[in-house]
């Protein structure tokens, strides 16, 4: 009795296994041979062997070979810890779920917490999440880290693989790559086709971001959409994609989202981002969707997309070195071919005087050097206008009814006393664009943030706390303005004295470092206009 019940276990057993390959949701795709892929493709093998360790739905339910992942899967997180960061990363999507700078802090105190990056995407879709296009790869797909925790030490670099067999003939598999002193992180995305057809389709990664956020500060003025496509920097804001969808296709280089100081996004590498939607999604975010070229991939082969990640700080030269003309994100305005030269001249200087605000000032020195000639020329200019001033009121009056005479009489005065109404502006003129340069070179510069300068100004990128420099430039502006040779009536010039008052309000809420500037500015041009009034004597 007890053998033919053994027997009958063994022949119970056997038939189940033999019902299940041929039958079970797990073994329905042709298994794949073991021919080499493609060129660009990973051996076909390799995710054949790890498939019955993925969480496919049990032959025992005898569901279908087509079932979808059981939705009850739970994600699991895992932390990446370097030197740089501490990363979560979230099994939903194979994405990232946060991602905390080591170096930086929300506010200019020790105690202050760390910038944490990539939290706002909701807890249904998390940064950098991964779908399909053309294949069943929905948004949320729970894939299986490889890994609880990785600690990097130093250069040191290490892999994070999330993987997620289908049940429907295809395995997707995202390598992670960290390097322990970069904020650079590789992403290799590749599809293994374990079906008996061809796999169509394109992989998307989904990055989202707060339309709207809800604490605000001082870095997220500008936060917003960032990419780089067709040779120029694309940025939009949430009501730009309000009423319709937005879609880049041309050369992009990379896209993600940014705020004042910090960006993450995704680089492409070799074309790798074919276009990119955005999009105000159904959950209020704002959702970049960056899609690669399509592929079709035969059974049995395999298809990588390999592209970048960048999570971190906005500072030049780590952009920089990222490749893919990423420093492109600091937007430095119309003016940023002056501006980027100026901001590597203040990091020059501060690696010898340790201090922000003292390159300032010596940067501040050395344009007003070279703009000496320009200005001294100027004022010269508008010394010899003032002079002619009671002669040309004269002509004035004398051909008030006849234009033409006037014009006539006019230019004469000029030719006698060799002098240019435009020779007092054209100068002023060529310096306006330096000046908006350097005021978005410190506007946006990370590396004037908490920076201190010395006795109660701590942090170059904020506001004076007593608003003394402010007041204190706007009376060298008074002074500056009481010297400046004028041809204007009296009542405009009561009207110009008033713009001391107004610029100082204006700078009351200005970063520290740009009101450094306009006041070190002021008195160099007082001392200056003092040696011009002794030079050209009336």
């Amino acid at each position: 009795m007890e053998k033919r019940a053994f027997l009958a276990v063994i022949l119970s057993i056997a038939v189940f296994y033999v019902f299940t390959t041929v039958f079970g949701p797990g073994k329905t795709p042709i298994p794949p041979k073991t021919t080499p892929a493609a060129s660009s493709a990973a051996p076909s093998a390799a995710p054949a062997v790890e498939q019955p360790a993925q969480p496919v739905p049990s032959p025992a339910t005898g569901a279908p070979a087509q079932a979808a992942p059981s939705p009850q899967t739970v994600a699991k997180d895992v932390t990446v810890e370097t030197g740089l960061y501490t990363a979560v990363f979230s099994g939903r999507g194979g994405s990232l779920k946060s991602l905390t700078l080591k170096k930086y802090r929300e506010q200019n105190s020790p105690t202050a917490p760390l910038v944490v990056l990539g939290t706002s995407g909701g807890s249904s879709l998390f940064t950098f999440s991964t779908r399909g296009a053309g294949f069943n790869l929905p948004d949320g797909t729970v894939f299986v880290p490889d890994a609880d925790a990785l600690a990097l030490v130093g250069g040191e670099s290490r892999q994070l693989t999330f993987n997620y067999v289908s049940g429907q003939g295809f395995t997707v598999r995202k390598v992670y790559t960290f390097t322990g002193d970069s904020y650079g992180i590789k992403l290799d995305t590749q599809v293994f086709n374990n079906s008996a057809a061809p796999l169509v389709g394109t992989i998307q990664q989904v990055m989202t971001y707060p339309a709207e956020h809800k604490v605000k500060d001082n870095r997220l003025d500008t936060a917003g959409s960032y990419l780089y496509s067709d040779n120029g920097l694309k940025a939009d804001k949430a009501k730009d994609v309000a009423a319709a969808s937005k879609k880049y296709d041309r050369a992009v280089l990379w896209a993600g989202f940014a705020d004042k100081y910090f960006l993450s996004a995704l680089l492409a590498e070799k074309g790798s981002i074919a276009s990119v939607e955005l999009k105000k999604n159904a959950a209020g975010l704002l959702e970049s969707v960056a899609s690669a070229p399509q592929f079709t991939i035969n059974p049995g082969q395999a298809a990588t997309v390999t592209q970048r990640l960048f999570v971190g700080p906005k500072d030049i030269d780590i952009l920089k070195a990222q490749g893919n003309a990423l420093e492109q994100s600091l937007d430095l305005g119309w003016f940023a071919v002056i501006a980027k030269p100026l901001l590597y001249t203040l990091k020059y200087f501060y690696r010898y005087v340790g201090n922000y605000g003292i390159a300032i000032i010596i940067i501040t020195i050395i344009l007003k050097a070279l703009f000496f000639p320009l200005t001294h020329k100027s004022y010269k200019s508008m010394k010899g206008m003032q002079k002619i001033q009671p002669e040309m009121n004269k002509i004035r009056e004398k051909y008030k009814n006849d234009r033409d005479a006037m014009n006539k009489a006019v230019m004469e005065l000029y030719r006698d006393h060799k002098v240019n109404p435009l020779g007092g502006c054209l100068p002023m003129v060529v310096q306006i664009p330096v000046f908006f340069a350097l005021y978005k070179a410190l506007m946006f510069s990370i590396e004037l943030r908490h920076a201190p300068f010395f006795f109660w100004i701590t942090d170059l990128s904020d506001k004076d706390p007593y608003y003394v420099t402010p007041v204190i430039m706007g009376v060298t502006m008074f002074v500056q303005q009481k010297m400046t040779p004028s041809q204007m009536d009296p009542v405009q010039q009561k009207m110009m004295l008033a713009l001391p008052v107004v610029f100082t309000f204006m700078f009351l809420s200005f970063p520290s470092g740009l009101v450094l500037y306009w006041l070190v500015n002021n008195i160099l041009t007082i001392g200056q206009q003092m040696y011009i009034n002794k030079l050209v004597k009336d």
